[in-house]
């Protein structure tokens, strides 16, 4: 089942008071202030439902990303998540990082995927982009975590020119790509 909001409480057939006594006799786990799932739900990972219930554009960027894709070992302090410049920062009770990218290139390299355990959806950037954002980003991420991204993805057979493709329409992303790529190639 879906998360629920007291909002939405009547569509499941309860008032919002119904969902809280439901809550407080444990028929449903709060996730976040204002967001229930029914206690006996399948194990989901609740950083992400909570973003995707506050922003349905959330996407799964940076390091968070690059984890997922299987291109670091470098483990996350929280969920690195995009909404495009200029979209209200939710609060959240989550371990979350909110980060703003432009809305020019914010769909770029997008794609939705389900969280599993949910019914709900939430966008991932692909490896190209990640990679390409983390050299973009190199000043606040640090160096070596594009460079290992990278060498990670190129071993498993990633195409350079989808890479730098995707790098050209990022801002400053594309030379230290290009530099990074005549290094390692």
């Amino acid at each position: 089942m879906e998360a629920l909001r007291p909002k939405g409480a009547p569509d499941a057939g309860l008032s919002k008071s119904a969902l809280y006594r439901a809550a407080r006799a444990g028929e449903y786990d709060r996730i976040a202030r204002g967001i229930y799932r029914p206690a006996d739900a399948p194990a989901a990972d609740w950083d992400w439902i909570e973003a995707a219930t506050r922003r349905t554009d959330a996407t799964i960027c940076l390091t968070s990303a690059l984890a997922i894709h299987d291109l670091t070992d470098t483990i996350p302090d929280a969920l690195d998540v995009a909404i495009p410049r200029g979209a209200r920062v939710p609060a959240t009770q989550a371990a979350i990082s909110w980060h703003l990218f432009a809305k020019a290139t914010f769909d770029l390299g997008r794609t939705q995927i389900p969280i599993p355990g949910s019914e709900l959806q939430i966008g991932l950037y692909s490896p190209e982009r990640c990679i390409a954002d983390t050299f973009r980003l190199r000043g606040d991420l640090g160096y070596d975590l594009g460079r290992e991204a990278l060498r990670q993805w190129l071993r498993r057979g990633g195409k350079p020119a989808r890479l730098i493709a995707i790098a050209a329409r990022l801002p400053r992303a594309e030379g230290p790509v290009l530099q990074a790529l005549e290094l390692l190639t």
